[in-house]
């Protein structure tokens, strides 16, 4: 039966609560409500008001219009309030608006609040507001909450700061809805679901309210509130209670919480009832959940399923539904198609999806194109977009460009990119702003650069005063800063750090850590590395394994380690073999090595022709 509010408050009386949508049971207090009805029937045909409109309330709680209209009017003529107020119910459901109104008149001048409510929401219906509000307003006066609901919905359609009152004091009165509402104005909209674009939760007493509210709202079965309380308790990191609460707004039929609750699962690693949860959300017609299928299927080689999620996903609304059809094309090699997948997400304003067109149209030589797409992705947003469009300025030749591609790395730095951060850097450290240069650089290596570890360690290095010369097995002193980040550099496989930990490790006098470091440096092919290495292991004695490594370096360019081999074979008699390694050093020098290696080699040759 469609009555307008709650039945309780419309009939007036506690005696014929029900459950709304709930059948009563045939039992011994039916068979006591049918001997009711007989006393009723019987007293009101006496002429009895009272009974008369509580046995209409009865007849129409059950849906009996035809038998509760009669005794209803009855009543209602006889100035029974609670009459009047349920006659109008009646009159309302068969359609007869104005009629019903009359008597709500009757019923609200009386003294009835739930008819002041019923007549303030017949003026709304018909655009009466300022008579909305007078008699939704007498309603909410006398404590009635739909009566405060309603007027509030009411002020705050016009925008009149007065609602806010009305509202909370509907929530305070046990209205889930307007503790919804309340929640939801307390918190600025900032607790959402998860969507893959996360976004920080409210902070402070306002948001600590809001929590509050939308935990009185879900606990009355508000499904909206159940969502958003999920979602402030699984950015706190409180993921069993989220979960809870994600579960039962999901079985209530909420889709984004069924959507939420599969991400939950999934982090967890149970991804097969994850996909459960995303697959009822995606049926629901949420393109999150078809999005996070789609990826599931790709992740196991199923393409054409995960092609087909996602196509559902943009059937939906969902522009990522685009952009994620865009990367399984360029997965597969499907360049055109992906080319037009990224076209249609980036023009609905999908900020990766226009670094994904604009790289792709840069790898096949079209940067005109590719520009602007970086341009409106970086504009939106995009960290990685305003890197890229870095890299663009930087491989022209002009200063424009040179100065447009340090802007946008510091937009991206800004943002935390790392490598960004270290472009920066660089940048500074060649136009002398060591300070700045400085603060970049240290950001970009607590990011994980190592190659933004080293030069900083090398800003740190110059610094330093010189230090005095000590014998190798002498401890020096304990490590500085700078030894720190050339370590950390090196930890991370920096070849040049290598070369200069072993060097600082050398100073210190510790031999085997020196020895280790050129090692590391020398096998990932750093020549410094190898002939460091050669240098160490000729002072430890060990020249024919010293000769491995110089030849090792020679072969890759370093003209010192040619001298060295020169010299080596040089002593050993093996003059050919020493000339034709000091003619490699002439050819690699620098001066002063070719300078040195060119005497050498004369003097081999004529000692070759003697």
């Amino acid at each position: 039966m469609d009555v307008m509010g709650d039945k309780a408050t419309l009939f007036e009386t506690g005696r014929f609560v029900q459950p709304s949508g709930e059948e009563p049971s045939r039992d011994v207090d039916e068979v006591g409500e049918d001997a009711e009805e007989v006393r009723l029937g019987m007293a009101a045909r006496t002429g009895d008001a009272e009974a008369a409109s509580v046995l209409g309330a009865m007849l129409l709680r059950r849906g009996d219009l035809d038998a509760a209209e009669p005794q209803l009017r009855a009543a209602a003529s006889a100035g029974d309030r609670p009459a009047a107020n349920n006659l109008g119910v009646l009159l309302h459901q068969r359609g007869y608006a104005d009629e019903a109104a009359d008597w709500w008149r009757i019923a609200a001048v009386a003294g009835s609040a739930a008819a002041a409510h019923a007549l303030g929401r017949h003026h709304r219906e018909r655009g009466d507001e300022p008579a909305a509000e007078y008699w939704l307003r007498q309603s909410a006066e006398q404590g009635h909450v739909l009566g405060a609901y309603a007027l509030a919905d009411l002020l705050e359609h016009r925008g009149d700061s007065r609602s806010a009152y009305w509202m909370r004091a509907a929530a305070e009165r046990g209205h889930r809805e307007a503790a919804y509402r309340l929640a939801r104005s307390l918190d600025g909209g900032d607790a959402e679901p998860r969507t893959g674009r996360e976004e920080e939760p409210g902070s402070g007493e306002a948001s600590a309210e809001a929590e509050q509210w939308y935990r009185q709202a879900a606990a009355r079965g508000h499904r909206r509130a159940a969502l958003h309380l999920g979602a402030i308790l699984e950015k706190r990191g409180e993921l069993k209670e989220a979960g809870r609460w994600y579960l039962t707004s999901a079985k209530d039929g909420e889709a984004r919480a069924a959507c939420a609750l599969g991400f939950l699962l999934r982090d967890a690693g149970d991804t097969e009832s994850a996909a459960v949860w995303w697959l009822r959300a995606a049926q629901d017609g949420d393109g999150n959940a078809a999005n996070a299928l789609g990826a599931l299927h790709a992740e196991r080689g199923e393409t054409q399923t995960a092609e087909r999620w996602y196509r559902a996903a943009l059937d939906a609304g969902d522009d990522n539904g685009a952009y994620n059809l865009g990367l399984l094309c360029a997965e597969q090699g499907r360049t055109a198609q992906a080319e037009q997948w990224y076209r249609r997400a980036a023009y609905a304003g999908h900020r990766e999806a226009a670094n994904a067109l604009a790289i792709l149209l840069l790898r096949g030589g079209d940067t005109s194109g590719a520009e602007p797409w970086f341009s409106k992705a970086a504009e939106a947003g995009s960290v990685d977009a305003a890197f890229n469009l870095g890299i663009l300025y930087a491989g022209r030749d002009t200063e424009w460009d040179t100065e447009a591609a340090v802007r946008w790395y510091e937009r991206a730095a800004a943002a935390g990119h790392t490598e960004a951060a270290l472009q920066v850097g660089i940048a500074r450290l060649r136009e002398g702003d060591e300070q700045t240069a400085e603060r970049h650089l240290r950001c970009a290596a607590g990011g994980g650069s190592a190659e933004a570890a080293y030069r900083l360690a090398t800003v740190l290095d110059a610094r330093r005063p010189p230090e005095p010369a000590h014998e190798l097995g002498e401890s020096v002193h304990d490590k500085t800063e700078c030894e720190e980040w050339y370590e950390r550099a090196a930890g991370q496989g920096h070849r040049r750090a290598q070369v200069r930990v072993g060097m600082l490790a050398a100073a210190r006098g510790d031999v085997v850590e020196a020895a280790r470091w050129y090692r590391a440096a020398a096998e990932a092919g750093s020549r410094n590395g190898a002939f460091n290495l050669g240098l160490l292991l000729a002072r430890e004695g060990s020249e024919p394994e010293a000769a491995v490594w110089w030849t090792r370096a020679a072969d890759a360019g370093h003209g010192r380690a040619a001298l060295r081999l020169a010299l080596v074979y040089a002593r050993r008699g093996e003059l050919a073999e020493g000339q034709r390694w000091a003619a490699r050093a002439v050819e690699l020098g620098p001066v002063e090595v070719a300078e040195r290696a060119a005497r050498l080699r004369d003097a081999l040759r004529e000692e070759l022709s003697a």
